[in-house]
């Protein structure tokens, strides 16, 4: 066993989008980690800060004791606490995997499987285009890929009517051009209310998607399992979510077939394994969130590796593009639609400082759409 140690310092990094820490151990052990509250990493940062005092000091190795001091802290709790919260359990759990130099998976009970499969993200805004980048993601080896199924300006639609066609001959088109191999999970993005996701729904319930993801705003389980019910179509949900009681809330109401969490919001590694078992009681797969940084792809997959119900793990493109491309020294192993598993300690990644330095924060701007009376729509 190594010799004790303490955290010394934590760093935060605004870089482009993303909230990137690092947690600094007296004896040289670096964890790094990510907030994820996407679009929100300010006062993400911020709640970084305010906590730093605390573990400054601290033995790094005590992850769950930190985690439950710091949440219970306040009265008042929610997606900016759990955010910071989660960069600094990802960034622990490394450091622990570091100093006792095994894979963070090695510390959760182990690999399950040797690679992981992934959804990757296609887009058009007309059907050909959206027809294009789906033919060539499944050139690339993807079996299973995801999409809005209509275009970035839902939202000025005339009619219920005239998006619900639209996105049906958008499904259609894909499903007849990629074949039926190919697992198809539909976004709906919250952008719909119920009766307008269980119309929709039940229009693509022929084209078989592999998931149906957040049909409405995740705050009815009632009303989610409704939709489920009403569609046949397996519901994926849970991104949103920053704690292990609304995924209990969503399982105990036979809401969805997979739950969504997001490593960097809901509570880190130690909180995503709690949820992954809980899901696990019910005989439902998890199918982790991941629209960050390669960061979180990193936590993703070290989850992905140990849990028995696994599904599916989402990939970007932009994953292989600046400055995505350019944030670890090592960029992680993609083949034919898989995800190798890093076998290095912690991890198994090291930051490219020097990237860290080269691209400057992006603000938020905000740009929530408008109907075509004016009335706000969901984004």
């Amino acid at each position: 066993m190594p010799k004790s140690t303490i955290i010394e310092d934590i760093e935060t990094y605004l870089w482009d989008k993303w909230l990137i820490v690092r947690v600094i151990c007296e004896d040289g052990t670096i964890g790094i980690g990510e907030g994820g509250v996407h679009g929100w990493q300010f006062p993400t940062e911020a709640m970084i800060k305010t906590i730093t005092p605390y573990l400054i000091g601290k033995d790094p190795s005590a992850i769950e004791h930190h985690y439950q001091y710091l949440y219970r802290n306040s009265h008042f709790m929610g997606s900016i606490i759990n955010g910071a919260l989660s960069a600094i359990d990802i960034a622990l759990w490394d450091i622990k995997g570091k100093r006792l130099e095994v894979p963070i998976y090695d510390l959760m009970g182990g690999k399950t499987r040797n690679k992981v499969r992934c959804y990757i993200h296609v887009e058009g805004e007309t059907i050909d285009d959206l027809i294009s980048d789906s033919v060539e993601k499944v050139k690339e080896g993807f079996t299973a890929i995801r999409f809005s199924p209509y275009s970035s300006d839902f939202f000025t639609y005339d009619s219920v009517s005239e998006w619900i066609d639209d996105a049906e001959n958008r499904v259609s088109a894909v499903r007849e051009a990629i074949g039926n191999k190919i697992d198809l999970c539909i976004e709906i993005h919250r952008q719909m209310v119920p009766s307008e996701s269980i119309m929709l729904g039940k229009r693509l319930d022929k084209f078989n998607p592999f998931f149906y993801e957040d049909p409405m705003l995740p705050d009815s389980p009632e009303i989610m399992r409704d939709i489920q019910e009403k569609t046949n179509l397996p519901i994926a949900t849970g991104e949103r979510f920053t704690t292990i009681f609304e995924f209990q809330q969503l399982l105990q109401h036979k809401a969805c077939s997979y739950v969504r969490p997001d490593l960097c919001l809901a509570g880190g590694l130690s909180g995503c394994k709690k949820i992954s078992a809980m899901a696990e009681s019910h005989h439902i797969k998890v199918i982790p969130h991941n629209p960050l940084s390669p960061i979180s792809t990193a936590a993703c997959l070290q989850l992905d590796a140990c849990i028995p119900n696994f599904a599916l793990q989402e990939y970007t493109p932009t994953e292989k593009i600046p400055p995505k491309s350019e944030l670890l020294e090592k960029p992680l192993k993609l083949n034919n639609g898989y995800l190798e598993i890093p076998t290095g300690t912690g991890l198994g990644i090291e930051l490219n400082m020097k990237t860290l330095k080269k691209y400057p924060r992006i603000e938020k701007i905000l740009d929530t759409p408008l109907k075509n009376d004016g009335s706000v729509a969901d984004l």
